[in-house]
């Protein structure tokens, strides 16, 4: 483990698996299911799925929680809200919201990879109140302004 890595301290409940990483180059740890029956999310539903996780992560990062690509293309689940945001100062339990943008029910199962988790480093902005702002090429345009694609 690189030294200069952040150290993410976890507490599980008792048959809840820890984030592991997959390859010595993913960038993700992929977070587990810890449900006491099958969760199922019928097709255009959503469900806050927990882990059994709780984390201490350091002052200047958050974890991103993120979908797990293989959910995406073969049945069409994914994070509602990707990516997540778990605050430094956040002590509960790590859970995931999944909607299955799929055409069937989607059955999450204790153990299974529902998402994958990434240290991000943050700073906090000061927030200015201002009279003007500076002016750019773009101006106030908004979503396809810069372009069809």
């Amino acid at each position: 483990m690189d030294t200069s890595s952040p150290v993410i301290k976890c507490i599980a409940s008792p048959g809840a698996r820890l984030p592991s990483y997959q390859t010595s180059g993913s960038a993700g740890a992929d977070i587990y299911a810890f449900v006491d029956t099958d969760v199922v999310i019928p097709a255009g539903e959503y469900r806050l799925v927990p882990t059994g996780i709780k984390m201490e992560i350091p002052s200047g990062y958050e974890v991103q929680i993120r979908p797990r690509s293989g959910l995406a293309a073969k049945y069409g689940v994914t994070c509602l809200n990707a990516p997540g945001t778990i605050d430094s100062d956040y002590r509960g339990e790590i859970k995931v919201l999944l909607i299955n943008h799929g055409k069937a029910p989607f059955t999450v199962r204790r153990g299974e990879r529902i998402a994958q988790m990434v240290a991000v480093p943050v700073v906090q902005a000061q927030l200015l109140v201002a009279d003007s702002l500076s002016e750019t090429g773009r101006g106030e345009g908004g979503f396809g302004s810069t372009g069809n694609t």
